[in-house]
């Protein structure tokens, strides 16, 4: 069927009254073109950045028998070129050198593409995004290369627990469903299998592309313009979208028959980690979103608090961790289960859990349901939609283009997310369907070595499947811990005060507002968002934190036991919109809160009185400690590039300790030794506070004075001032001008096939005009970067290059991924990248130079989209010691000011090979495959000016460090 011109028939639009959060200032559109393409327009008159997500009714599930991933290998070659761009990669390149990025994922029944650039740049990106709808060129050599590219992501997965569970559970379903398939596609799939059989990859794939039609796309576009502006654009560029009139995928119903319920199988994971997974098929959710029938559910069988099934199998030292709620691709089918992390001593009270989820289950059931728990759960939903964060165009296009398939048009906007009508008998309708006679088990164990007799055939995972019929689980319940399980109490935190506080006095940025010896205090007001909302942070500085592995890894314990501790008590407030979370950082620790102002002093004043009266419960302290140990062990099966990156890491921070001595430092820690230590530990100790959003000032030191003397003014407190000279920030080693040091090392895993390269290039310490070079650079290269490394050679899926930055000190860095190159290779395909970059820059036209430049000042001048991303850049500089609170504005002025000149010259100065300030590190992770480079590397003669670290911590001894930025004029003391 010809597409009809726009011209010629105007595009449909409905006058919908769209659901809409109150503080929602944005115009909406619906749009249906004359080729049946529904498309939702957004108008946004503050954005500065546009955006657009394409979903196209099209998923894995429609790959063709015996071409398994050709809907995802499809999703990749659409970004190649078109016959209206016909330059490889010419929509890529665009949309990275106008401030954008780009992305795509394949699902079962759809595939997404979307986007998001500079405003001034999208009439131009949005017409390359269409081509990948109209007519994309898929030449046959981009084709062998895009299937080395998907066989090299399906390499990256095939060591990833993640991936190979979920197929597992695919695997052990109806083999005439197509949740069946294996759904990513590998060299095998997509190059050997279909040559085996006489088929043209190609034309296989061209035929596919003839289900990618309008009448069963999406499209969600968020821009600057009128409604009216960005639907002429829209008819324009989208018009031409062919409609050949596809059915739209009919997903069979269950995958599931009565032979595939009533299973527990084990299989054995690759890390050394312990999960039950227990799942029931169950009536999709997506039927009855106004009852929400399973977030009630969830809510319940997922909660925390005291009495919960969580609160406890985690005081019985059985788990770490509980998620439970419905989920699928598809409005056909959806599994309910409940998930958790289980300790050694879970693993052998496996059937007693299983027993306490089933007990809970009927406690459900004799309880009944119970309308004040639906409403309260509708009114912190309510509140939460009407009080929602703005989010970034690119997530909000790609968030709300999947209502749109599943909801009708007024409710694009909210979809699932308000559940309105109480309906009991629909929670007990699921309810009944989560009964033993429906029931799967899975669980992953090391433990399970040795007794299994089966193989996925995908990922190789080995598993063995047993029945488990109801009376196996009537016995468990009756051997289940006796404990009470009960309903949540009402919750305290619901917010009940949502007004806004009225600023007096008017800042642009934080000023500080309270200073002792024990503390400081900085404070903004929000005067961008007007939301009922604040964000606090506190900062203890513990100097005696970091100074050996011991002091490492006992901060690290003391930071899980206060968050473990306070957990029961916390969820009610993470529940009702109040977020906090405990974590390390180089100095000490930090607690981060944010949400609903009303009731966050509440929480607050519960997380420190948890600080000052700290104990090590010997129950928790040992589900604790091994769940760290295995972490830490876990960590020989991480990705090699993560591996590099730790070893950089470990080159070019003092006082990094490594994982290895930490480990040891860890086995050998009993609770009886850190309850010593934790004194010690806390006996010199700063305080830096910082608050913004809807609060006052006064109430703001108020909050700090009762901190300060909750913290260090009470009797028996373990808190003590910290002297001044004890104010110490960890450094950067200073790397060498001219001389490019190696660090060579096997991987951990001997059965990862892949290996990697971070080739580091330190560049300068914070400093405004070198910084805009720096990222003015990265902006140009990194797309190059990616399309030479990945795309042109197909050195591995993961490549890249980006900026960096180690506590001030900028840096470049490239990332690559491989199994079919050494790292030795890898390394100097990067430094083969940089001489023909080389060229690039010298010769970059004025108007090139000038319009990454201006893409570089339209980034930087992107507004803070909510509370959280302000509070965290004025955060940050205070963090570093940098202040540069105006840091945007006189970066800004310096770009616009940067001659072409300049930026050459520092390009020659710091970056190009044999520049005379190139400050180099290339880490090197050789997998199982690159033995014999492996060997050969570390047997050659150090070429010049290069030099092989083999101690790194004697190579750090042997360097001076950058100086710290916390320090000297202007900048923070403790003064």
């Amino acid at each position: 069927m010809v597409a009809v011109a726009a011209s010629a028939v105007p595009a449909a639009t409905g006058n919908v009254e769209f659901i809409r959060a109150r503080s929602d200032k944005r115009e909406y559109r619906r749009v249906v073109l004359p080729n049946a393409l529904e498309c939702l327009l957004i108008r946004d008159a503050e954005t500065d950045k546009a955006a657009a997500c394409m979903e196209v009714g099209v998923g894995s599930f429609s790959d063709p028998d015996g071409l398994e991933g050709l809907a995802h290998f499809l999703e990749h070659m659409l970004f190649y070129a078109s016959e209206k761009y016909p330059g490889e990669q010419e929509y890529t390149k665009y949309i990275s050198e106008h401030g954008g990025s780009s992305n795509a994922f394949t699902s079962s029944e759809t595939t997404n593409f979307y986007f998001d650039v500079n405003v001034d740049n999208f009439e131009e990106a949005l017409d390359r995004f269409a081509q990948f709808f109209i007519k994309p060129l898929m030449s046959q050599d981009a084709v062998l290369r895009e299937i080395k590219a998907v066989d090299s992501e399906h390499k990256k997965n095939l060591l990833s627990d993640g991936w190979r569970m979920y197929q597992l559970q695919k695997h052990l379903a109806s083999k005439d469903h197509p949740y069946h398939k294996f759904s990513t596609g590998s060299w095998e799939t997509l190059e050997t299998k279909p040559k085996e059989r006489g088929l043209d990859i190609r034309l296989e794939l061209l035929k596919f592309y003839e289900n990618y039609s309008a009448n069963l796309m999406h499209l969600v576009v968020y821009g600057k313009e009128s409604l009216d502006c960005i639907q002429s654009l829209v008819e324009r560029l989208f018009s031409n979208v062919k409609n050949t009139e596809q059915r739209s995928f009919k997903c069979p119903s269950q995958p599931l028959a009565a032979e595939h319920l009533q299973l527990l199988v084990k299989a054995i994971p690759i890390t050394d980690d312990d999960y039950l997974k227990i799942s029931w098929p169950v009536t999709p959710n997506m039927r009855f979103y106004k009852e929400g029938p399973c977030r009630y559910l969830s809510h319940l069988i997922g909660h925390e608090g005291e009495g919960s099934i969580f609160h406890i199998i985690k005081e019985l030292g059985w788990a770490m961790d509980l998620a439970a709620g419905a989920g699928s691709d598809s409005t056909e089918y959806s599994f309910f289960s409940v998930s958790m992390r289980l300790t050694d001593s879970g693993h052998e009270h496996m059937e007693d859990i299983i027993g306490l989820v089933f007990k809970y289950l009927r406690l459900l059931k004799e309880d009944g349901i119970h309308e004040w728990i639906f409403d309260e759960l509708a009114s912190v939903n309510e509140t939460e939609f009407h009080y929602q964060d703005k989010d970034h165009p690119i997530s909000y296009v790609t968030d709300t283009v999947s209502s749109m398939r599943l909801f009708p048009p007024e409710e694009w906007l909210v979809g699932a997310s308000l559940p309105s009508k109480y309906a009991p008998s629909r929670i007990n309708m699921i309810l009944d369907e989560l009964s033993p006679e429906r029931v799967r088990i899975f669980r992953e164990s090391k433990k399970f070595e040795g007794s299994t007799d089966c193989a996925e055939p995908w990922y190789n995972t080995s598993y063995s499947v047993e029945n488990v019929t109801p009376y196996m689980i009537q016995q468990w319940i009756l051997k289940a811990p006796t404990e009470m399980l009960h309903l949540p109490k009402p919750n305290i935190f619901i917010p009940k005060d949502l007004s806004l506080k009225e600023v007096h006095k008017k800042v642009r940025f934080p000023t500080v507002l309270r200073k002792t010896p024990l503390s400081r205090l900085w404070y903004k007001p929000d005067m961008l968002f007007f939301t009922p909302k604040v964000y606090i942070i506190l900062d203890f500085h513990l100097p005696l934190s970091s100074h050996s592995p011991e002091a490492a890894v006992s901060i690290s314990l003391f930071v899980d036991l206060l968050a473990d501790y306070l957990n029961a008590y916390a969820y009610d407030a993470q529940i009702a919109g109040l977020f906090y979370s405990i974590y390390l950082t180089s100095t000490g620790f930090q607690v981060s809160l944010g949400g609903y102002n009303d009731k966050m002093r509440v929480l607050l004043h519960a997380i420190v009185k948890q600080i000052v009266n700290f104990e090590v419960k010997p129950n928790r302290f040992s589900a604790l400690k091994e769940t760290s140990v295995k972490d830490y062990q876990n960590f020989d099966f991480s990705q090699p590039y993560s591996q590099a990156s730790y070893y950089l890491s470990l080159i070019l921070e003092e006082k990094k300790w490594p994982l290895v001595e930490k480990l040891q430092a860890l086995s050998n820690l009993e609770a009886d030794s850190l309850a010593k230590f934790v004194p010690h530990l806390l006996s010199k100790t700063y305080l830096e506070c910082y608050v913004q959003g809807n609060i006052e000032p006064g109430e703001a030191e108020s909050i700090v004075q009762e901190i300060e003397d909750t913290v260090f003014n009470t009797p028996n407190s373990l808190f003590k001032s910290m002297s001044p000279s004890q104010y110490l920030i960890k450094r950067v080693i200073m790397l060498e001008n001219e001389l490019k040091c190696y660090y060579q090392i096997e991987g951990l895993n001997p059965k990862n096939e892949n290996s990697s390269i971070v080739q580091y290039i330190q560049v300068h310490q914070d400093d405004a005009i070198s910084n805009i070079k720096l990222q003015l650079f990265s902006q140009i290269a990194s797309q190059p970067a990616f399309n030479q490394l990945r795309t042109v050679e197909q050195l591995g899926y993961i490549a890249g290059l980006s900026l960096r930055s180690d506590r001030g000190v900028w840096a470049l860095e490239v990332v690559i991924q491989s199994t079919v190159k050494d790292p030795s290779y890898l390394d100097v395909r990067v430094d083969e990248f940089f001489k023909t970059f080389e060229s690039k820059i010298h010769e970059l036209s004025d108007k090139d130079f000038k319009r990454n430049v201006k893409s570089l000042i339209d980034s930087k001048l992107e507004k803070f989209k909510n509370l959280w991303e302000e509070a965290e850049f004025y955060w940050g500089e205070i963090e570093a010691g940098t202040l540069k609170f105006d840091r945007i504005e006189s970066e800004v002025a310096l770009l616009r000011e940067l001659k072409k000149d300049e930026f050459i010259e520092f390009f020659d100065q710091y970056i190009k090979v044999d520049a005379p300030q190139r400050r180099t590190v290339s880490v090197q992770v050789f997998s199982g495959n690159h033995l014999a480079e492996f060997k050969k590397a570390i047997a050659e003669a150090d070429p010049p000016k290069t030099y092989r670290v083999t101690d790194i911590f004697g190579f750090k001894r042997s360097r001076p460090l950058h100086r710290s930025l916390k320090g000297g004029p202007g900048r923070i003391t403790m003064d």
